[in-house]
């Protein structure tokens, strides 16, 4: 697999994804087998690995991937303040991820081993959306951008009016 998204992924992922999610917050997930998750990751979600600093007593420090463009930080449970939601028992946070065909990612990354918690559906929001855990036990929302949607129209969807 190539270490670049090719020209023709960054011109799709540029159509899909509203210009107020193009430069969000860059989540950083612990998880308790990093090498397995960066390997899922590649697999399920077309993940394209940039980075990737490796423990010298094994494991992944820190790593860095990108899906459908947006990057992700991710590293092994280590001492300190973080953890996996796999030690949790859940999650606080969902990490939401535009790509250019919900469909086609969730059908791939339920044959890797992804709980498919919410099957694509079209949102009154505009976009469709689907939502899996994935074998670490984070949560993921996968949208495909269908049409802008106006605050009053949105307004409008929510109330029925």
């Amino acid at each position: 697999m190539s270490t670049h998204e090719t020209d023709e992924q960054a011109v799709r992922t540029a159509h899909t994804v509203p210009d107020r999610y193009r430069t969000a917050v860059v989540a950083h997930i612990m998880v308790a087998d990093a090498p397995a998750a960066l390997s899922f990751y590649r697999r399920a979600f077309d993940a394209v690995e940039d980075f990737r600093l490796d423990h010298p007593e094994g494991g992944v420090m820190h790593a860095e991937i990108r899906i459908a463009g947006a990057t992700l930080m991710l590293g092994d449970v280590s001492e300190g303040p973080f953890t996996a939601p796999s030690t949790l028992g859940g999650t606080s946070a969902a990490l939401h991820v535009f790509v250019p065909d919900v469909d086609a990612l969730v059908r791939t990354a339920v044959a890797e081993g992804a709980e498919l918690l919410q099957p694509p559906a079209d949102q009154f929001h505009g976009d469709r959306t689907a939502i899996l855990r994935d074998p670490f036990g984070h949560l993921w929302v996968f949208l495909t951008h269908l049409e802008d949607v106006s605050w009053d129209e949105l307004d409008r969807r929510l109330t029925g009016a």
